[in-house]
């Protein structure tokens, strides 16, 4: 098996939808779905480019209410190719006699191979060899280069390569009635003899994009003179070329694209910088070579190695998944004003919007690529006005964060939404989730504790910290009656609970994730301001609106937060939660599987998931998934309430466990997670569960609409993360080794306080390895011993089982 190569060895037109998300390309710049290049949006087939944080906004009357919507942009499709033998049709997959077909994403090289082998309807048998790549060397560039053989027949080959600007957002079923024309053309221009052009502009944001497409034809590496002339159609740019062709004489097709926008640095113009780029742009091959070279130097440091007991393409998928991470996120958006999407830049779901997703994709970038991190944090930096501005129109102080974020920082969430199970418009509430804001502490935190950015914090992430403080401690309530605080009006990461059964009111009271992580994001802003001294630190109270009283109320909050629970010692998701109705799991898991949504499905039966015991994905059991064992103790010290870590967070995963649907694919991240230290083979399987979520489409029919990267993200980190035990704790990087027995061993890098070390597990030792570094010492410590690391440092450690704990 190659590990390193997703391959489809034949044509299935019912797959093409979920194979065009997981085979697109990109490079945290730009992104192309996997669609054929000869195709264009049908039942089957949906091309899309997707522009990093390429956002517009639009107005749909729905029900006689107006709802705006900002939506990511499907923008002009750069791809278009095909060509007809004589005076026969254009070749379309669709339209031909399949011979021999596969497909192939070469995920060393991040390149896309096609091949084919068909008949037309005049009997014309064709060979081709079709490769693309989305540069990640230079952000602007794409290549595609088809190689052609006439097997049986000779004549005129007509090659049409065009530039689509007649594009409009059609990836999402449910947002079919929604305003989706989003795109103005601006100009199609032909700039000489082998180049075209075309210009577009989204009509809100105005955003201005420009591409330019450089065709040309070889035979024997030889260029070739073909007839050409140029056309002006339906919002395309079309190239035609005409050549003389014998048969089994290969004839090869480079169609070399430069892409520019408005919102790019140092430039003039994008038009001009679209034209002047390809006109020095080298051919194909060379391209592909420098591309080649990027990923080669990406995956070096990225790469996750896992050796398995079993012949399975586990270690494939990884690697997938490690892709698409670094197709949305790269080097190249570090200059760029954008956050990391859940679903990637793969297709329309949830229309490109930001979430409390990036917990699960931010830990690794911290660990491999810190100067990635730190440009994302910075996107919620930016929209920090906006933060409190929102905290202020709902009578708050500090910073309340939307659930879903866009360009500009406001709400994005939909005011309604379509299920699809009844067809039916129903109120969208789920922006009622303000625990987002504990995400976005607990992201600058852990960034700072794995690179020591003082800078980063003085100027950014402390103000981020202590304004999310602020707005929790502002919302919080002194309850006289329970001598304790409460946060009332909420919803959990459940997501299926929005209120109380037979209640007007939105929101639920004391949700126990959302009250505890508070605690832990107080002491984070204790700590923070510990770290300054009386100058800087009165600045950043300044700045921030904190005064002495709130300081004194945080302090308060750490011992007199309430924790709803019910029977014996179980965590209650809210309070009343012991109230609801147990839920017939059996009957809807035989009529509808094992993954549902619940909350579609009892909507269309005139029901609501607000009666029952049943979520959405992980709510409670967050809190052990988020936190160590340490500080989970730690803060039910604090708050006085009596919680045997040994027993009662094996007893809560157990109730909980029952009670979940996993209708969100981060669901079997976190219970991978927090089985790894209890019950070893039910975390491998819900680590193999979430780890084909996307590749098998679990969800069915999801995947199609934008690939999930924070479940993606989520499984790379339960092997470097969860499985090695590491955590970072009082200036030390820990290492507590507990491999499932499915695992051989592990190999990975990791970039700590500007250091990078790989590591070497496996059952019964640990190697550590530095590289040549510039950094002072640091601490890495093996079951309760710690030792010092330099540059060329080099130790290995035998594993004591008996010493393994939580």
């Amino acid at each position: 098996m190659d590990n390193w190569k997703i391959t489809y060895h034949s044509y299935d037109a019912e797959e093409q939808a979920k194979r065009e998300a997981l085979l697109t390309l990109g490079n945290g710049y730009i992104a192309l779905r996997g669609a054929f290049e000869e195709t264009s949006d049908n039942a089957t087939h949906y091309p899309g480019t997707y522009l990093a944080g390429g956002f517009n906004r639009l107005t749909t009357n729905i029900a006689g209410k107006d709802i705006e919507n900002e939506d990511l942009v499907n923008w002009p499709n750069p791809l278009p190719l095909t060509f007809r033998i004589n005076q026969g049709k254009p070749f379309h997959i669709d339209q031909v006699t399949i011979h021999e077909f596969q497909h192939e994403l070469d995920l060393k090289s991040g390149l896309l191979i096609r091949k084919v082998k068909f008949s037309d309807e005049q009997g014309n048998e064709t060979s081709l060899i079709a490769k693309r790549f989305v540069s990640m060397n230079n952000c602007h560039v794409i290549g595609i280069s088809w190689d052609i053989v006439p097997e049986n027949w000779s004549g005129t080959l007509h090659v049409v390569s065009a530039l689509d600007g007649d594009i409009k957002n059609n990836n999402v079923a449910r947002y079919s009635d929604l305003n989706n024309e989003h795109l103005n053309l601006i100009s199609t221009n032909c700039l000489g003899e082998h180049i075209i052009s075309l210009a577009a502009e989204s009509n809100q944001s105005h955003i201005k994009m420009a591409l330019a497409a450089r065709t040309e034809l070889f035979i024997d590496d030889k260029k070739q003179k073909p007839r050409a002339n140029f056309k002006s159609e339906k919002g395309k740019a079309i190239h035609e070329l005409e050549l003389e062709v014998q048969k089994l004489q290969p004839v090869r097709i480079e169609k070399i694209m430069t892409l520019y926008t408005s919102k790019d640095v140092a430039i003039s113009e994008p038009l001009y910088q679209a034209k002047t780029s390809i006109e020095k742009l080298p051919g194909f091959n060379r391209l592909l070579q420098k591309h080649e070279s990027s990923w080669e130097n990406l995956w070096n440091r990225i790469d996750t190695k896992i050796r398995l007991n079993d012949q399975s393409e586990d270690q494939t998928i990884l690697r997938l998944h490690t892709f698409h991470i670094l197709q949305t996120v790269s080097s190249h958006t570090v200059n760029i004003d954008i956050g990391v999407p859940s679903r990637g830049w793969h297709g329309e779901a949830y229309r490109g919007h930001i979430f409390w997703d990036e917990m699960y994709i931010m830990p690794f970038l911290i660990l491999h690529l810190p100067h990635v991190a730190r440009s994302l944090l910075m996107y919620r930096f930016r929209r920090l006005g906006e933060a409190r501005q929102a905290a202020r129109d709902e009578g708050f102080e500090g910073a309340m964060f939307p659930w879903q974020s866009g360009s500009d920082g406001r709400e994005e969430s939909q005011k309604i939404h379509l299920n699809p199970e009844s067809g039916n418009w129903i109120p969208d509430n789920s922006h009622q989730q303000r625990h987002i804001n504990h995400t976005i502490v607990y992201n600058v935190w852990h960034y700072y504790q794995a690179t020591k950015d003082m800078e980063f914090l003085s100027y950014y992430g402390a103000e981020l910290i202590l304004s999310v403080a602020l707005f929790w401690s502002s919302i919080a309530q002194f309850d006289r009656k329970k001598s304790r605080f409460v946060i009332n009006g909420v919803m959990g990461p459940d997501e299926y609970h929005t209120k109380y059964p037979d209640s007007d009111e939105l929101g639920l009271n004391n949700n126990a994730y959302t009250n505890f992580m508070t605690v832990w994001v107080i002491q984070r802003a204790l700590d923070v301001l510990a770290l300054f001294d009386g100058n800087q630190q009165k600045q950043i109270m300044q700045a921030v609106g904190l005064k002495d009283e709130h300081v004194k109320k945080w302090e308060e909050m750490t011992h007199k937060m309430y924790i709803p629970f019910h029977d014996d010692n179980i965590i209650s998701q809210f309070e009343g939660y012991e109230k609801l109705k147990e839920f017939d799991w059996e009957r809807y898991k035989r009529e509808h599987g094992e993954v549902m949504r619940l909350d579609r499905i009892l909507e269309s039966e005139g029901d609501t998931p607000n009666r029952y015991k049943a979520s959405k994905q992980a709510d409670v059991l967050m809190i052990f998934f988020l936190l160590t064992s340490h500080e989970i103790k730690e803060i039910f010290g604090q708050l006085g309430y009596s919680f045997n870590i040994q027993t009662d967070i094996a007893k809560n995963i157990r109730y909980y466990q029952q009670r979940t649907s996993h209708g969100s694919t981060l669901s079997k991240v976190v219970h991978s997670w927090i089985y790894a230290r209890l019950n070893r083979s039910n975390s491998w399987k819900n680590f193999k569960q979430a780890l084909m979520s996307d590749f098998k489409d679990v969800q069915g029919g999801t995947t199609p609409e934008g690939i999930h990267l924070g479940a993606m993200a989520g499984t790379v980190d339960l092997i470097q993360r969860c499985y090695t035990g590491l955590q970072i704790r009082d200036d030390v990087l820990w290492l507590n080794p507990r491999l499932p027995e499915n695992i051989e061993n592990i190999v990975l890098s990791i970039r700590f306080r500007s250091h990078w070390f790989r590591l070497y597990i496996n059952h019964k030792k640990v190697k550590i390895e530095f590289e040549k570094g510039w950094a002072p010492p640091v601490e890495i410590g093996i079951q309760g011993k710690t030792y010092k690391f330099e540059e060329r440092s080099c130790k290995e450690f035998e594993l004591d089982q008996s010493k393994k704990s939580n």
